[in-house]
C-alpha cells in the first residue's frame, strides 16, 4: 500500500516536471514567433517608407532580397 502511494506520489512530480519542460518549451517558441513577427513587421514599415521617399532605391533593395541577378557593373 505504501509502495502505490510513493510510486504515485514520484509519478506525480515527474509528470509536473515534464509538463513544466513541456510549456517552457512551448512558451518559448511562441515568444519567438511573435519576436520573429514584429521584426518583419518593423521591415515593412521600413520598406514602405523606403518606397515613399526614394522608390529606385525601394526597388533595389527588393531585387536583392528576391535574388534576382543584375547586370555586371562597367569597368570591373
Amino acid at each position: 500500500m505504501l509502495r502505490k502511494i510513493i510510486g504515485f506520489a514520484v509519478l506525480a512530480v515527474v509528470a509536473v516536471l515534464v509538463l513544466r519542460l513541456a510549456f517552457g518549451l512551448l512558451g518559448f517558441a511562441f515568444h519567438l514567433a511573435v519576436l520573429l513577427l514584429e521584426l518583419a513587421l518593423v521591415g515593412l514599415v521600413v520598406y514602405w517608407v523606403l518606397k515613399l521617399v526614394a522608390p529606385s532605391t525601394a526597388e533595389r533593395v527588393k531585387e536583392m532580397i528576391a535574388g534576382r541577378p543584375h547586370p555586371p557593373a562597367d569597368g570591373l
